[in-house]
C-alpha cells in the first residue's frame, strides 16, 4: 500500500502524476512536499499519510524554501498541533523543533557508518553540528568532541540532547560560526565530521589546518555525478587521500549529497 494507491479515486486522474509517493519521517512527524498542482488536496494527502504510518501524530507540508544560512524550511501544519518531536535512531534520542532547526532522518545509516570508525580517546570536531546526530554517537564511542553550531535554537536543543543521551561530559559546545574557527582547544583533531550546508564548500579551507597529519575528514557536499571525478582530483591535489566516497541520496533533480572520507597527508 502506498500514497498513490490510497489516493486513487480521491485525486482527479489528471492530478495523479504530480503526487510524490515518498515522505520524510522525523520522530512522530511526517514531512511531505505538495506541488502547486495539488495545493487543494493537502488534507487528503495528510490523511493518507496517517493511514500508512500509525505512529505519525503530525503531518507538515514544506511551505517555503530552506533558508541559506539557517537551513530551516517553513512548514504548514496539515494535521496535528506541534512541530516538536523526539527522533530515535540506533539507540540515540534527539529532541527538536522542526520549526526552529534543521534535521534529516535520511542520513541515519551514514551517521552510523561514520560513528563506527571513531575510536575511544579521539579528538573529534563537528562543525554545523545541529542538534547533535553526528556528535552524540561519536561521544558515546569515547571520543572527546568539539561541537560547533551557530543557531541559538540548535545549540539549545543540542545541550538538551547531550544530557538526554548522557554524553555531555565528553562534548565541548562552541556556539559560534564554523567559519570563524581558529585553532580551537583540542586542535589538531584526529577526525573532523563536516555535514556541510549547501554552497559552503569553502569551509574545507578553514578546517584543513585543524586536522592532524594522517587524520580523517568526513566531508559532505552537494554535487552532480559528473562533478565527482574533478572533485576527487582536487582533493588529491590538496594533499588528501580519498579512501571512500558515495552518494547519500538525492536532494534535487541531478544533485546528490555526497560524502568523501579523506585522509590528510597520507
Amino acid at each position: 500500500m502506498n500514497l498513490r494507491t490510497i489516493l486513487s479515486g480521491v485525486l482527479p486522474d489528471e492530478k495523479q502524476r504530480y503526487l510524490r509517493d515518498s515522505f520524510d519521517v522525523i520522530g512522530d512527524i511526517a514531512v511531505v512536499t505538495i506541488p502547486p498542482e495539488l495545493a487543494d488536496y493537502g488534507q487528503e494527502i495528510a490523511l493518507a499519510v496517517l493511514s500508512l504510518r500509525r505512529n505519525i501524530r503530525t503531518v507538515l507540508a514544506r511551505a517555503s524554501p530552506v533558508d541559506r544560512d539557517e537551513r530551516v524550511p517553513g512548514y504548514e501544519i496539515l494535521v496535528g498541533s506541534s512541530t516538536v518531536t523526539e527522533h530515535r535512531e540506533f539507540g540515540y534520542r534527539y529532541q527538536l523543533d522542526l520549526s526552529e532547526v534543521f534535521f534529516t532522518g535520511r542520513l541515519s545509516t551514514e551517521r552510523r557508518r561514520v560513528a563506527g570508525q571513531v575510536e575511544p580517546g579521539e579528538r573529534v570536531l563537528v562543525p554545523f553540528c545541529g542538534v547533535g546526530p553526528f556528535v552524540i554517537p561519536a561521544a558515546d564511542r569515547g571520543a572527546s568532541v568539539t561541537a560547533v553550531e551557530n543557531s541559538p535554537a540548535a545549540v539549545r536543543w543540542l545541550r538538551e540532547n547531550l544530557a538526554l543521551n548522557r554524553v555531555e561530559e565528553r562534548v565541548r559546545v562552541l556556539a559560534s560560526d564554523a567559519f570563524s574557527l581558529s585553532h580551537p582547544a583540542g586542535a589538531p583533531f584526529d577526525r573532523v565530521i563536516c555535514p556541510t550546508p549547501y554552497g559552503k564548500d569553502e569551509i574545507l579551507d578553514v578546517l584543513a589546518p585543524m586536522v592532524r597529519e594522517g587524520g580523517m575528514l568526513h566531508f559532505y557536499t552537494f554535487k552532480s555525478d559528473r562533478q565527482i571525478p574533478g572533485l576527487i582530483s582536487d582533493f588529491e591535489k590538496r594533499g588528501y587521500s580519498v579512501l571512500f566516497h558515495h552518494r547519500c541520496g538525492w536532494v534535487a533533480p541531478g544533485i546528490g549529497r555526497y560524502v568523501f572520507d579523506l585522509r590528510k597527508g597520507e
